[in-house]
């Protein structure tokens, strides 16, 4: 009984010393994290809407979002490896979790465009969206996730080939001190 009470102290100490880091505007549940990248200056509505258009026609959703069960699913198996005995709990607070931060992942999109919005001008980024409804464009959008997957794997396929190639030469080099590896 006491090593319960002194778990739950700790926890308790834990969680009230976390609480403590974050300020009470932050605390809420459905409360945006505000981040900022170093430097970056807000853009135009205007430039923000072409950034959105320019992702929405790259599917730049689809990269993350899957984001919040990902990083609940990770922050629950973190949490789980030092409290096995509260699996149970965590996996049903999860579910809740997960539902409670449902949609949040749009704040990526919305950083995103932030992003674009600072790197390109205005009229930079209303060019892109008029390249990209070009048929050119719009191969570019249709190809290029294959030719950047095949790149991928010739890149990782040419890495193995030259690995052999480093291996042998420090084997050779070796050899020429009398070491054989």
């Amino acid at each position: 009984m006491k090593s319960l009470s002194r778990i739950l102290s700790a926890a308790g100490l834990a969680v009230g010393l976390a609480l403590t880091a974050v300020p009470a505007d932050a605390q809420q549940k459905n409360a945006a994290p505000t981040l900022a990248v170093p430097g970056m200056k807000p853009g135009s509505p205007a430039a923000i809407a072409a950034a959105k258009e320019i992702l929405a026609m790259k599917n730049a959703s689809g990269m993350y979002a899957a984001a919040v069960p990902n990083l609940v699913e990770q922050t629950k198996n973190t949490l789980m490896q030092s409290n096995l005995n509260y699996q149970k709990d965590l996996n049903e607070v999860a579910v809740i979790v997960a539902k409670n931060l449902a949609g949040r992942e749009k704040e990526i999109g919305e950083g995103m465009a932030q992003v674009y919005a600072n790197e390109f001008t205005e009229q930079e980024l209303k060019d892109l969206v008029t390249f990209y409804k070009s048929p050119l464009g719009q191969k570019l959008l249709t190809a290029e996730p294959r030719a950047i997957q095949l790149s991928m794997s010739y890149m990782n396929q040419w890495a193995q080939a030259f690995a052999e190639v480093i291996n042998g030469q420090f084997r050779a080099e070796m050899k020429k001190r009398g070491k054989e590896i």
